[in-house]
């Protein structure tokens, strides 16, 4: 996958470099054991409507993708539609415009308490704003449509690496 841009090449290359130094990938005692280790997102994404579902998260205090930690030796793959089915009652599919393949990476440390660094990979999946969904009332305040464009993704409602992500996303699906 082609980085964005610089900041994006830089969190490549941290990765490639923790991952090739040895360190243990998955976390294995919640929340942070190892402090650095393996997330996913999974971008909602309605290519109709030019827009992406976000989950209000209550840990976190913002508005995120849904996603969630890789379990040990889990394919990040199958991580994203296990996190589609317990998060919001959904059978995910991959979008056409990335396949199974994450179009982003970040890492970032969390928000909160026991914060730690995810190494996230950011996946596409088809959606629209018409199906419906039953978010998780244990993890979520409430989900909402947010436009790829006319939405100021900066600040600290969103991950900080979302504008970024968003910027690919729109890119790609203008394609």
């Amino acid at each position: 996958m082609s980085p964005l841009d610089a900041v994006e090449r830089g969190h490549q290359i941290d990765i490639l470099g923790w991952i090739d130094a040895g360190y243990d990938l998955f976390r294995v005692n919640p929340p942070a054991d190892p402090p650095k280790h393996l997330a996913v997102y999974f971008a909602l994404f309605d290519d109709d409507e030019g827009t992406v579902m976000m989950v209000d998260h209550k840990k976190a205090a913002a508005w995120l993708l849904p996603g969630g930690h890789v379990d040990p030796y889990e394919d990040p793959r199958v991580t994203a539609l296990r996190e589609a089915e317990e998060e919001l009652q959904i059978a995910g599919k991959f979008h056409d415009l990335t396949g199974d393949a994450p179009l982003f990476v970040s890492v970032t440390e969390t928000r909160g308490a026991h914060s730690h660094t995810d190494v996230t990979l950011w996946f596409v999946l088809k959606a629209s704003q018409r199906e419906l969904f039953r978010p998780d009332p244990g993890e979520f305040e409430a989900v909402e449509w947010f436009p790829l464009r006319g939405t100021d993704w900066d600040g600290d409602r969103f991950d900080p690496n979302m504008a970024r992500f968003v910027r690919k996303l729109d890119q790609l699906a203008s394609q």
